[in-house]
Parts: structure tokens; sequence; C-alpha cells
């Protein structure tokens, strides 16, 4: 017996659910009382069970939305007893801590201790001396030629950067400013400040396009990544002195950067508008070296053992790219290049990003058929939400690799609905999702480090595995369940039905347990614009 809940709290004006999980026990009511007097402020008759599918659980809805008062309240049901929170800000510490994870993940500098605390710790990979690969050579720079690519986030439980997946963070994280612009000064998360006095977030974001920025090649195009021969061991930065490479030119690659680089001249031209106006000629210059090479997709060499992040289908990238451009350049040429049957409705994740392009057309440029596009996405997911006890969009296929981004970035589709109708509902559909990753989930715990009851403690994260530090470094969401259980042969069985129990707090879990920018940059966003948008 136990109730299913929001372990880091609820916000006053959104809708209050727990969840009753008795299986043999079928109360009649429930009850919250104020914690420090006990007094009772609440009692309503449970609903009959349902049964979630997703968990394997008969589930009664605990809905004490009436409660609008901040405080620390105590749910009880018959004999059981359940602390909950609610706040005006609840979510805005652990907000600050996902976006901090990113600065925890730079390269190439030292972390210092009044910045990160205990996980302070020496420069790892200057990515001064960059060789460049076989694969990516050519007269004007041959194999072997040195050139240098500093910064950068490392991409995930490893120490690699990928223009792939570090375009696609970039995107939706500079999403939450582009989209509500007030929050770029409301936004603080102690890092270090920089010259030029930009917010945070833009300071941290920075970060990661002066490394793309030095991935653009002379002709244009876009070097795929910057890697290893092979993965590192599992120790600090500092202590990694493999050489390091840019691999071959993709057109993907070279799209990607395009697109995110458009953007963000957008969102910087007013900070730093000769940086902005710099970025913005590279994303020109990526896009037609792209046009003039559709079909260069990555092949991963036979001497390189890192994450391809490899895509042969590149219609969604132009689609995106050639959107992004039109809007920040407002040139006809870009315009002509929009396909509109390039457009889906797949949830934009790095293999599939046409959406990205749907967004900024329906955010920024106000197109209607791209807000009509969107709000079919988000009409779609509600559909799936209502098919499901929790309220939970997901799908029992969703749940692979990196299920909880997933999760995340349909919380995100959600709040882009709200925005683009003033459906205030969306905003309450987007924080049953939120519910899911911290809590109403049937391992009972948050998917993000340092976060709530029970998070993961065991990251597949080599600075978290190297410090000797025993908790993890906070505010990383984990990939989460995974029916594909792609490590299952380094580990002890662990369940593969319900597909959310498909899930284990091991380091050897890269399947279930490893932290990827991809997913936290869409958690950003869920967290920052769903607060902002409840304050009213």
């Amino acid at each position: 017996m136990t109730i299913l809940y929001n372990t880091i709290g609820y916000h006053i004006n959104a809708d209050k659910f727990a969840y009753w999980a008795g299986e043999n026990s079928i109360p009649k009511q429930f009850v919250v009382r104020q914690a420090d007097t006990n007094t009772e402020v609440l009692r309503k008759e449970l609903p009959p069970s349902q049964f979630e599918a997703l968990f394997e659980l008969n589930l009664q809805l605990c809905d004490f939305s009436e409660i609008r008062e901040k405080g620390e309240y105590i749910l009880e049901v018959g004999d059981f007893q359940q602390k909950i929170v609610v706040g005006e800000k609840p979510w805005e510490v652990l907000a600050q801590g996902v976006l901090k994870s990113f600065y925890f993940q730079r390269a190439s500098m030292e972390l210092e201790p009044q910045f990160a605390g205990k996980w302070a710790r020496p420069a790892g990979h200057p990515d001064t001396e960059v060789l460049i690969h076989a694969s990516a050579a050519e007269a004007i720079l041959p194999e072997g030629a040195v050139i240098s690519a500093p910064k950068g986030w490392y991409d995930a439980g490893d120490y690699n950067k990928y223009i792939v997946n570090s375009g696609i963070s970039v995107w939706k994280i500079l999403a939450v400013v582009e989209h509500l612009p007030q929050l770029a000064s409301k936004i603080s998360f102690n890092i270090p400040p920089d010259e030029l006095q930009l917010p945070d977030l833009l300071v941290e974001v920075k970060w990661n396009l002066d490394w793309m920025s030095n991935m653009q090649a002379p002709d244009g195009g876009v070097y795929h990544k910057l890697t290893n021969l092979s993965f590192d061991s599992m120790q600090m930065p500092h202590t990694c002195l493999n050489p390091r490479y840019v691999v071959m030119k993709s057109t993907a690659a070279s799209l990607y950067f395009a697109a995110s680089m458009a953007q963000a001249a957008r969102v910087y031209k007013e900070y730093i508008p000769k940086v902005a106006k710099f970025w913005l000629n590279q994303a020109e210059r990526a896009f037609a070296w792209a046009l003039d090479n559709p079909e260069q997709h990555y092949v991963q060499p036979e001497d390189i053992n890192t994450g391809p992040y490899a895509n042969s289908h590149t219609d969604d990238e132009l689609y995106w790219a050639a959107w992004e451009l039109w809007i920040s350049t407002g040139k006809d040429t870009y315009q002509k290049r929009i396909a509109p049957q390039a457009l889906t409705a797949e949830l934009p994740q790095w293999w599939s990003v046409s959406s990205l392009g749907a967004i900024s057309a329906a955010m920024v440029k106000k197109d209607q058929g791209a807000q009509e596009h969107i709000l079919q996405m988000a009409q779609q997911l509600r559909a799936q939400q209502k098919q499901s006890p929790v309220h939970l969009a997901m799908q029992k296929d969703d749940f692979i690799w990196g299920s909880n981004g997933i999760v995340a970035t349909q919380g995100m589709i959600l709040l882009i609905a709200a925005q683009i109708s003033s459906e205030k509902q969306y905003i309450q559909d987007a924080v049953r999702q939120l519910d899911y990753l911290l809590g109403v989930n049937p391992l009972e715990r948050s998917f993000v480090s340092g976060f709530g009851k029970n998070p993961p403690r065991f990251l597949h994260h080599r600075v978290s595995a190297g410090d000797d530090i025993d908790e993890p470094i906070p505010g990383f969401l984990v990939g989460g369940p995974n029916i594909e259980q792609q490590d299952a042969h380094r580990l002890d069985p662990y369940p593969k039905d319900p597909p959310t129990l498909s899930y284990v707090d091991k380091r050897a879990s890269f399947a279930t347990n490893e932290i990827a920018i991809n997913w936290n940059a869409p958690m950003v966003y869920l967290l920052w614009a769903v607060e902002e948008l409840l304050t009213y």
C-alpha cells in the first residue's frame, strides 16, 4: 500500500493529483490536514479504482486541487499518511539544478568550489589540439592536421561532443527565453559570470555555441563530432589524455548547425549583435554546404567506437533549418526550401526534428498552419493522456532509450500549445508529465539526481563515477525505463513488463541510468515554462 505523488511538490495554481495504490485495500475517503496543526482542510470521497496498464496497478485518484494555500500538508488514506508540499514556486530550485547540470558538463575549464561546491574539479579536455581524422581529411586540412575546438558540453555519460545532439539541446534551452523572454532576467543558477554580462541561461548556452562555432570547416561544412577513438573509462576528465579527433563532415550535422545557430543569432542579437551576426553567417554557409552535399550521411569509421548519431534521411533537418534561417534572415531563398511534405507529427527527438521548424514557425513567425500542426500534436498527446488513469501521454512503445526525455518533450509540446491557444488546460496536462518524472510512477521515485524521493544515485556518468563523492552530481534527468534493455548482458535480470519498471539504478545500466544533454534540455523547458505559465 502506498501513495504515488509528486515528491518535489505541487504548485498552488496547478491541479493536484496523487494516487492511492492499495491493492486489496479500497478506502472510501481521503483527508488532507495541515502538517503543523493537524487541522483537517479537506475530506473527499475516493472514486472507484482504475487499472493503470503502464504500471500494472489499480489506482484511486486523490484530487486535492481545491487547496490553493502554500504550506505542508498530510495526505491521509485510511491509516496511511504522506507529507506533501504546496508552494508558489515548488519547482524553482529543481529547475535551477536541472539547468546547472549543463555547467557540470562543461569541457575545457576548471569547475571552481564557489560554483561547483564539492563537485569542483580540474579542467579536462582542453581540445585546443584536435586532430583531423582521415574521414575528415581534405587538401586544406589533411589527416593529422591540428585545429582548436575548445569548450562545449560533454554529451552524456561520456566525454565526447556531438553536433547533432548539441544542436537539438541548444535549441530546446534557448526556446525557453525565445518563447518567454521575461524569463531571461529571472533565471539565475550560480555559474561563473560572463564578461559580456549576459543572463545566466545565455552564458551557459554560449559555452556550447562557442564550441559549435569552431566545428565548421573552411568550406562551410560541419564536422559531425569531436571524439576519442573509443570511450574513456570511468575516470575524471582531467586524467583522460587520449588523442581527440574531428570526424567527417555530414549533411545532418551541417543542417543541425545551421538551424541552431540561426535560432541562437535571433536570441543573442540584442545582447551581442556582432557575435550573433557572425553565427548567422556561419549558419548560412552550413546550409549552403548541405545543399551542395545532400547525401553526405555519417558513416562511422572503423576505428571510431563512440556514439554515431547517424541519420540517412535529412528532409526533416532541411525543413527545420530552412524555417530557422527564413525567420532569422527574411530571405526568400530559405522560404523556398521549406517543403511542407517533410513535416511530420513526430515528437522532436534528435532523429526527427521537423516539428522544431514548425514550433519556431508557430511561436516566432505566428504561422497559422504551423500553429494548427502543433495543436494537433498536443491534442493527440491529450487523447493519449485520457487513456491513462494517471494522465500520462506515454504509450508502451515509448519506453525506449531515453524515455524520460520523451516524457519531458511531450510536456514541452503541451506547454507550447498552451501559449499558442491560450488554453490553460494544456498547462495542467503538462503538469501530469512532470508528476510522473518526480514520483507518480510505480518505482515511487524522482528520476532527477539529487532531488525528490529516492533519486538516482549510481548514474552511468563518468564524472559521478570517478570523483569519489558518494552523491552524484545533482540535476541530471536519467534516461529512465527502457524495455529494449540494451545493457541486459551486463546486469542481473530486471523487469521488462510493465514497461515503467524496466529500470535499474546501477552504474552499468547505460540503457536506463545514463544522463544526456538532450534529455535534460526539454526538462529545462518543462520546468521553467510550466512554473511561469502557472503564475497568474
